[in-house]
């Protein structure tokens, strides 16, 4: 009741997004792909990138992935997306003009550095070698830890452990505690059956998603309706900004009622891709219309 379906509200949704232009901001485990035991193996289907691709034919469309960038434009492989890896702290901006939008914000001048390719732009750059270092040092000590796997998602690391007997999730914890203890640059969160490690700045998906609206030129109006879909603990700061500053909608992918920032829910990312698709549907009619 308090975070109602976001497909039995889909009239409600759109009904607000008429006269609106609608962006979309995607996470991809667990939102276009299912959570499983292996995360080389989460891939999304078919029909699912079919629907993502089509939304994205109609509404600007972003992921933003705690994967590093590169791996899920892999995984996903669509040009009609922007990307956003490492919970956002690898960003592809697209507009060709971002060198003078980046240049006019303080806390970006402070935090971001250029990269290589044009408009890409990474807060995090400086700790690159400090993650490299830790992600050595984990696969070290994990490494006799059945079950255990270290991914580097480039500004960003992560210790799954949905495959580690329970007997030692307490053991895989302390150990990188223990490590993390020797890098005071760098902060500890928890996710569905793993343990993330990110540089401590002031960057989360939230800050992604507004810089990513004014990349795209969509920041200072009233007639943008963003959502923002996702079904993780880092969501939530996604799902706050748009709740914060009264715009756009949030929506929960989650199978279990839970307390949330986001307004809507969805049971799973089968439910996702109906959403998906009833967008390209409702869109089309309006065309129909005008």
């Amino acid at each position: 009741k308090k975070y109602p379906s976001a497909l039995t509200s889909f009239e409600q949704i759109t009904n607000y997004a008429k006269g609106k232009k609608v962006a979309l901001f995607l996470d991809y485990d667990g939102t276009l792909s299912p959570i499983v035991d292996n995360p080389d193996n989460a891939f999304m289907s078919s029909a699912m990138r079919s629907a993502v691709k089509d939304v994205a034919k109609f509404f600007p469309a972003a992921i933003i992935s705690g994967r590093s960038r590169d791996k899920v434009y892999e995984l996903i492989g669509l040009k009609e997306l922007f990307y956003a890896g490492s919970h956002g702290m690898d960003l592809a901006c697209p507009v060709k003009n971002s060198n003078s939008l980046f240049s006019h914000h303080s806390c970006i001048r402070r935090n971001y550095k250029q990269g290589k390719e044009p408009n890409l732009f990474q807060p995090a750059s400086k700790f690159l070698p400090i993650i490299n270092e830790v992600f050595k040092c984990l696969i070290d000590k994990t490494k006799d830890i059945k079950g255990s796997k270290v991914e580097n998602n480039k500004f960003c690391l992560s210790v799954h452990y949905r495959l580690v007997d329970e007997k030692n999730w307490t053991v895989i914890a302390q150990r990188v505690h223990d490590i993390l203890k020797n890098y005071p640059h760098l902060q500890l969160t928890h996710g569905r059956k793993v343990l993330e490690i990110r540089p401590i700045i002031d960057w989360n998906k939230g800050k992604a998603v507004n810089l990513l609206l004014e990349c795209l030129g969509l920041n200072d109006r009233d007639d943008v309706l963003p959502i923002y879909i996702g079904d993780d603990r880092t969501d939530e700061d996604a799902f706050k900004v748009l709740r914060e500053l009264n715009r756009g909608y949030g929506i929960l992918v989650s199978s279990v009622p839970k307390e949330t920032e986001a307004h809507y829910s969805l049971k799973d990312p089968s439910e996702v891709m109906v959403f998906l698709r009833s967008l390209v549907r409702w869109k089309n009619s309006q065309i129909a219309l005008d």
